[in-house]
């Protein structure tokens, strides 16, 4: 039968459930608050859990906030409230519980509850995507999440000025509302139809760069900005670029004046170092709860290498990092011969360029290898780079979009102002 973990700080009540449910022929783990709720999760996985929404730690509700913002709430939830309001049980169905059952509660109301969430698929609790909540002991992360949502309130439209270690998809995935849509406009350059945007109701529409969105792309944008209210969404865009770098690029400036209405410059990996272990060990717990990669650890030493590496692709770059090296260590526990395996820097490599590939193949590695080694002497501002390379600033980014390689500068202060054709689909 299933594993149920009953989660209430009265010992009468705890007693009393596991005793119904034990004759029901589940297995029952027991915990007298959120603590012991935590580690047990961890340790048990259970298939469903019971958890009390007054508690003298943290609250049943903080708990399952808690779970859902790091990728664990892969279990059905039914909360238990001695005194329950509406507004409580609303926000607890809107984190994703199942349903909240008032005390004292009827022995069939229960024995229905555990089986309503016991029938129910494992892909219907897949965990939701990381957001900064998951990274809830990171000050600066906590304090950039605060503000994002402050922003939110006010704003359908939040700009994010990011340069290289960019955090942009870990701050629009934090305005993601659980089991809402998410829209990236820069997959497709098919005309946006309205069934589309319908049918991300309530969701985060997402531009990870302006600058390569194409004209049907930018027209799709647009498109979209025009009807956020009507579906309830909120676009989050972002750029490592200047509105007048973007005018350069074909962009309109009476829709950038729009876009950089209201903006915020989220700190690059860089700048946060510090969080990058606490960052790196939550998407490795998001990557196992999700199925993703087997049950692994990160030993303190592979942290600190991790927290000692040059991320310039940003969040992007982390994420895959950690699901590789899980995937590829034979060990349960990622040490830091795995990262240094795996993190070879591009400039040691310049001594075992292969030699027996066709010359544009090499030409490439040369190349990639080249602006990379330079991008990192130089932390990633494009104005010395276009001087070292002699080349002209778009055919360099044109250059390093081929090259596959994620390029960014330095925030710098800047906009683009005056009148311009709009477009409309």
């Amino acid at each position: 039968m299933a594993k149920i973990l009953i989660v209430d700080d009265e010992v009468g009540i705890r007693e009393l459930l596991s005793e119904i449910l034990r004759d029901e022929g589940h297995d029952i783990i027991l915990a007298e608050n959120a603590a012991a709720a935590r580690a047990a999760r961890n340790a048990a996985r259970p298939d469903l859990v019971l958890l009390d929404i007054e508690m003298p730690d943290t609250d049943g509700v903080s708990l399952l906030q808690e779970w859902s913002a790091k990728g664990q709430l892969t279990m059905p939830v039914v909360m238990m409230s001695g005194h329950g309001s509406i507004d409580t049980a609303v926000e607890a169905t809107r984190i994703g519980a199942l349903e909240v059952l008032e005390k004292p509660i009827a022995l069939q109301k229960l024995l229905a509850a555990v089986k309503r969430g016991l029938s129910r698929t494992k892909p219907a609790y897949a965990p939701s995507p990381l957001g900064l909540g998951a990274f809830s002991r990171s000050i600066p992360l906590r304090d950039l999440r605060k503000r994002l949502e402050q922003m939110a309130e006010k704003s359908r439209v939040i700009l994010l000025r990011v340069g290289p270690g960019s955090l942009a998809e870990l701050c629009a995935r934090t305005l993601q509302r659980v089991g809402s849509p998410w829209l990236d406009l820069s997959l497709s350059s098919m005309p946006l139809e309205l069934n589309i945007l319908e049918n991300a109701r309530g969701g985060v529409l997402y531009v990870p760069e302006l600058i390569y969105l194409n004209r049907a792309q930018q027209k799709n944008l647009v498109f979209a900005m025009d009807r956020l209210e009507r579906h309830a969404q909120t676009l989050v865009v972002a750029t490592e670029h200047r509105p007048d770098e973007l005018v350069e690029h074909g962009w309109d400036e009476r829709v950038l004046n729009r876009l950089f209405e209201v903006t915020l410059a989220p700190p690059g990996l860089a700048e946060i170092r510090d969080e990058i272990p606490e960052i790196a060990s939550q998407i490795l717990l998001y990557c196992v709860e999700a199925g993703e990669v087997p049950s692994r650890r990160l030993s303190s030493a592979a942290l600190n290498s991790l927290r000692n590496q040059n991320w310039s692709g940003g969040y992007g770059e982390l994420k895959a990092t950690i699901k590789s090296l899980a995937l590829g260590t034979l060990e349960e526990e990622i040490g830091m011969d795995d990262v240094a395996h795996l993190l070879v820097k591009p400039a040691s490599a310049t001594l075992g360029l292969p030699l027996d590939l066709p010359l544009r193949e090499a030409r490439e590695i040369f190349e990639r290898m080249y602006f990379e080694h330079h991008l990192q002497m130089d932390g990633g501002n494009m104005t010395r780079l276009a001087e070292k390379t002699g080349l002209e600033r778009t055919h360099l980014y044109r250059k390093l979009k081929q090259l596959g390689i994620s390029v960014g500068r330095r925030h710098e202060e800047g906009g683009g102002g005056g009148s311009g054709g709009g477009g409309h689909h």
